[in-house]
């Protein structure tokens, strides 16, 4: 008997309960710093050690967090569902708190890949150094944060969008629906699949979307409680 197909899209919300600031909250800022001068193509050509200066500091932060209770209710899903989680954040909480398959869109903060190659990445531990415009990689490249910068391409929307098109069921938790092209996974779902939204201050949603207004963990307990009343409706 196969599992229903659970995909789910995360944003920074999700992540906000585990002491993780987003843009949102911030207004725009990363500790004064504007998002386009540390989080841009253009803002990394201008200055590459304060873009560094800044991940190495959003690194720290993420090794003093913890998986919160929506990431271990995700991660727990997969015992009856085929669970796929699609995220927006580049924290590793989803993989700490134990989800299987994850697809970052816009990178990973513990990750590192080569300037001249985009191809080719590394992974960082808790004990690596922090990383500056003269980090090299094992084979000598020079590296740079494994991040989709503001004015590049999202290379993993593709492989998403044939996720969400599969989805027996659809959830978005924690955006808000204003990040493209992440936004428009909403579009690809099949007609007739169940969507649901989760988010203390949901933005507007097309028809049929379920919201549920509440924060991440209380709004994953709700949904995990739907799920497992109706999960037999969607095994094939």
């Amino acid at each position: 008997m196969k599992k229903p197909k659970l995909v789910v899209s995360t944003g920074a919300g999700i992540s906000a309960e585990s002491g993780i600031s987003t843009f949102r909250d911030a207004g725009g800022l990363w500790e004064n710093y504007p998002v386009m001068d540390v989080a841009s193509a253009d803002g990394f050509r201008r200055n590459p050690a304060l873009v560094h200066e800044f991940y190495n500091a959003r690194r720290r932060a993420l090794l003093e967090s913890e998986p919160n209770a929506a990431h271990r209710a995700l991660a727990d899903l997969e015992k009856d569902f085929d669970v796929y989680v699609i995220t927006q954040n580049v924290d590793d909480l989803h993989e700490r708190a134990g989800s299987s398959r994850v697809l970052h869109l816009h990178g990973e903060l513990m990750k590192i890949r080569s300037v001249s190659d985009p191809d080719y990445i590394e992974s960082l531990t808790p004990d690596s150094p922090d990383t500056t415009p003269q980090t090299r990689g094992r084979r000598g490249d020079l590296m740079r944060p494994h991040i989709v910068f503001f004015q590049e391409a999202v290379p993993m929307i593709e492989p998403a969008v044939e996720l969400v098109r599969e989805a027996d069921v659809f959830v978005v938790i924690g955006t808000s629906l204003a990040v493209y092209p992440a936004a428009g996974l909403l579009h690809y779902v099949r007609p007739g699949v169940p969507v649901f939204y989760i988010d203390p201050n949901p933005a507007q949603t097309p028809a049929g979307v379920r919201v549920i207004r509440a924060k991440a963990t209380e709004g994953m307990r709700i949904l995990t409680d739907w799920l497992r009343k109706h999960r037999e409706e969607y095994v094939v």
